[in-house]
């Protein structure tokens, strides 16, 4: 595993079908070592603060390996590091790869998985694809969020190093799954609300899943109003 690029943006308002948004998902590759903040990689903002950022969304990973799939896609031809928003271009860290609590040190960083990212309208901006959000998550390639645990340097070239592996094993495919599912029993939801290091927001989320399953049978319930509805 491997970073191939640090990648960064400050936020800027974008129109899109007649509305305007503030966002950082032009990001851009960096020259040389890099600060990893708490909260930020330096030159890095997130465009809304209300949605993104914070201590369990401070970094964004993506795997090259996923550009292959999404440049036949689209049709765009090679896309350069950054373009579907990361902070981080890495090789070898696939959705079924990683798992939630897992931890990696990159240069003089280190870092703990904690969620998968959801794609919304800011990438059907970018791309001007109404349909990429739907299809990225259903090409199960959505990419993780890390948070800091300490603080230090990275740069590109830079070994990616799993030091821990999370005991539970549940992947971030594993988690985007159960998320699309609706009638995702108690149980299973339960199984990663039990992880440590699952992000405050998705521990609400699974958590009013679990309870709604509990209550209903099958766990039926219309999720559109949902903070993590990702369409």
């Amino acid at each position: 595993m491997r970073l191939v690029s640090v990648n960064v943006a400050m936020p800027r308002e974008v129109t899109y079908r007649n509305r305007t948004y503030p966002t950082s998902i032009y990001k851009e590759p960096v020259a040389g070592r890099v600060r990893v903040g708490r909260l930020n990689i330096e030159g890095d903002r997130q465009g809304n603060p209300k949605t993104h950022g914070g201590p369990d969304m401070a970094v964004y990973v993506y795997s090259h390996d996923h550009y292959p799939h999404w440049e036949a896609d689209l049709g765009t031809g090679p896309l350069a590091p950054g373009a579907f928003g990361e902070n981080l271009t890495v090789t070898g860290m696939a959705d079924d790869q990683v798992c939630i609590g897992d931890v990696y040190a990159v240069g003089s960083a280190r870092f703990q998985v904690t969620e998968p990212r959801t794609p919304c309208h800011k990438l059907a901006m970018k791309f001007d694809d109404p349909g990429l959000p739907r299809r990225f998550f259903q090409a199960g390639r959505l990419g993780f969020y890390f948070r800091v645990l300490d603080e230090g340097e990275i740069g590109a070239g830079d070994e990616v190093v799993r030091e821990a592996r999370d005991a539970a094993g549940i992947t971030i495919a594993e988690v985007a799954r159960l998320w699309a599912d609706k009638g995702a029993g108690p149980g299973d939801l339960e199984r990663v609300l039990a992880v440590p290091a699952l992000s405050a927001s998705w521990r609400a989320a699974f958590t009013d899943r679990r309870d709604a399953a509990g209550a209903k049978p099958g766990g039926e319930r219309d999720w559109s109003e949902n903070r993590l509805t990702w369409v």
